[in-house]
């Protein structure tokens, strides 16, 4: 009995080296993992920026565009005793609005004026009338009170002399003029 266990005993030593050696070599060297960055892949060098050659768009000068819009769009006529703007003077007022709205630094005088006949207190309060319905068409299109300032010269300084019906259709009107 003693026989067999030295043997089983043995048997089981052998089996135990057996399942203890490893595949793993030893005598190798070990296999190291390199993780060092991969060198920076130099990028195609980029071209100069060439210098811009003058552009072929012209500069715009609003203001000076719109004031020459409206350099002969500049008087209103009215009708005999009447201060209601006439349809046919409406693109006139409704360029300075325009020019108005781009050009921030513009302000008028809107002059009224009427013709010989009446008087003086009459014609002072028509052309303010005249004045202040160019005035309230420049509101109505959007500008602001601030920008404009109706005035009224009466018969005071006519456009035309003469007792004409010609020349008093001349004195009724309005003038846009830039305030200085």
């Amino acid at each position: 009995m003693k026989k067999q266990s030295q043997i089983l005993f043995s048997l089981l030593a052998a089996a135990a080296l057996v399942g203890c050696s490893s595949p793993v070599k030893l005598d190798e060297p070990a296999k190291v993992e390199d993780r060092t960055p991969p060198p920076p892949v130099s990028k195609p060098a980029q071209p100069e920026p060439k210098p811009m050659a003058d552009s072929a768009v012209k500069r715009v000068d609003i203001d000076a565009e719109q004031t020459a819009a409206v350099s002969d769009k500049r008087v209103v006529y009215f009708d005999f005793d009447s201060y209601v703007v006439k349809d046919e003077y409406r693109g006139v007022v409704e360029a300075h609005a325009k020019r108005l709205g781009i050009s921030k630094a513009v302000r008028l005088n809107l002059e009224g004026h009427a013709d010989e006949r009446g008087g003086r207190e009459y014609n002072l309060a028509l052309g303010q009338k005249r004045a202040e319905a160019v005035a309230k068409s420049l509101s109505l299109l959007g500008v602001a009170a601030e920008r404009y300032e109706p005035v009224s010269f009466g018969k005071e300084r006519p456009a035309v002399q003469g007792s004409t019906e010609e020349a008093w259709a001349k004195n009724r009107r309005v003038e846009l003029q830039d305030k200085k």
